[in-house]
């Protein structure tokens, strides 16, 4: 008996962890790629009723076509999707869905349907028991069975109904945004072709988490083609946007001498260019890197962007001070956190007594603007042990360790700095809440053990 109620506890176990993403992949943060999704999304997201500024859309280093919604309103959209993208009308298609799970509040509703399943579960196990107890052991063990199959199919139309609510969702969004559903259609026929790869029965979706991709073909194509959208081509220049944050992540987390056959030598586009630079780059050949760099300059100057990565490239190569006036140029025209912390670890990266002021402006100017930037934290915690403010330097500390899960690491850092602040000011309440909360986290630990 105690058997077969560790089996069930871990077939439960195993459909819980399958129904909820994968969060320890790594969040690939890039500035160009940020505006980029927000542009993008920010018709979506308004057709939706929600507030841009609420919902950000984030791409994490995973080679699955995949998309999911997670920590209330953030959209995270796997590498591998973009990187298999034709165009930005078929990212626009999974966005307009992964909306539609956060207005139908999926995420929470979930957690009915495990709730449900397990409650089909626990009475199939108290029935079998009882009639194992009864004497009757083998007609107790097909209750058991029967039960875990019946629960098991109603957390399936559970997860399936959400599914076929986010499509319709996504598809209303498209239309009220005034953007095609075509690119929607496209992107379902590439899951339909990588079923067929997968040798996945075409005919029965009940032992599945999604309906099949025929089956989310034939209901949104009666949506889409009376659309008036369905004819509207893709937005030229969101479409050249796409193609350039596609080359450069292709070429960040490719293999070089994939980036390399995708994006040939005999390529001069701006794209192939990008993409390149990022794999001599990751290559550590950095004047290679230049080089393509250098050909994007060419066309384009001033381009924020373009000027970012020549800084990433001379800072990352051991050339710090070369490297100041590209990303201070690419700082003055975005205004982008991200580039402007690149810039202050270039300015510490001098070692220069004349480059920390600025740094600690760009960096303070940096973290207000986007707190959850680990190494933002970091390079500012070295700028203020640098001057000898070491209160301000553990409150640095305590942010980047509370931000990694660090709760005992961010816990000290609090405690040092609440030691060495005045009681009462704003960074001393900062470090009091940190503390609050780490010492909660940790003592939290503690008990589970």
């Amino acid at each position: 008996m105690r058997g077969w109620l560790r089996l069930f506890a871990i077939l439960f176990v195993m459909i819980a962890l399958a129904a909820r993403p994968a969060l320890a992949q790594q969040i690939l943060r890039d500035a160009e790629t940020e505006a980029f999704m927000a542009d993008m999304s920010g018709p979506l997201v308004k057709a939706a009723g929600m507030d841009p500024r609420n919902v950000q859309v984030l791409v994490i280093n995973d080679p699955e076509i995949n998309a999911f919604v997670a920590g209330g309103q953030y959209v995270w959209v796997h590498s591998g999707l973009i990187a298999q993208a034709d165009n930005v009308n078929q990212i626009q298609g999974v966005v307009a869905h992964e909306l539609g799970h956060i207005e139908g509040g999926h995420i929470i509703r979930s957690g009915e349907g495990m709730k449900a399943a397990t409650g089909i579960t626990l009475l199939s196990l108290l029935v079998g028991a009882a009639a194992i107890a009864a004497g009757g052991a083998e007609a107790g063990m097909g209750i058991m069975g029967l039960g875990q199959q019946a629960a098991m199919g109603k957390y399936l139309a559970f997860s399936r109904a959400q599914e076929s609510s986010a499509d319709l969702a996504g598809a209303r969004y498209l239309s009220a945004a005034g953007i095609s559903g075509k690119g929607s259609m496209e992107f379902f026929k590439k899951l339909q072709n990588q079923e067929y790869r997968l040798a996945i029965p075409q005919d029965d979706s009940y032992g599945r988490t999604h309906p099949l991709s025929g089956e989310r073909i034939n209901v949104l194509r009666e949506v889409y083609t009376v659309d008036p959208a369905w004819e509207k081509p893709v937005d030229p220049v969101l479409e050249a946007r796409f193609e350039r944050i596609k080359a450069k992540l292709v070429g960040f987390v490719s293999e070089p001498q994939q980036t390399l056959i995708k994006y040939p030598e005999s390529d001069k586009s701006i794209p192939a260019h990008y993409a390149r630079a990022y794999a001599w780059h990751k290559s550590a050949y950095p004047q290679k890197a230049l080089d393509e760099v250098e050909a994007l300059l060419a066309a384009a100057p001033h381009d924020p962007y373009f000027l970012e990565l020549k800084g990433q490239v001379l800072l990352e190569s051991g050339r710090p001070q070369q490297a100041i006036a590209p990303l201070r140029e690419a700082v003055a025209e975005t205004n982008q956190p991200l580039i402007a912390v690149l810039l202050g670890h270039a300015l510490i990266a001098t070692e220069e007594d004349a480059n920390f002021a600025e740094a600690e402006t760009v960096l303070r100017n940096a973290v207000a603007r986007d707190r959850e930037n680990p190494f933002a934290w970091y390079q500012l915690g070295v700028v203020y042990e640098r001057r000898g403010d070491i209160p301000r330097a553990a409150l640095a500390s305590a942010e980047r360790y509370a931000m990694i899960g660090q709760d005992q690491m961010a816990l000290r850092s609090a405690d040092a700095a609440m030691q060495g602040l005045k009681a009462g000011t704003v960074d001393y309440l900062r470090a009091q809440d940190i503390a609050m909360v780490s010492r909660a986290a940790v003592e939290s630990q503690r008990k589970k053990r």
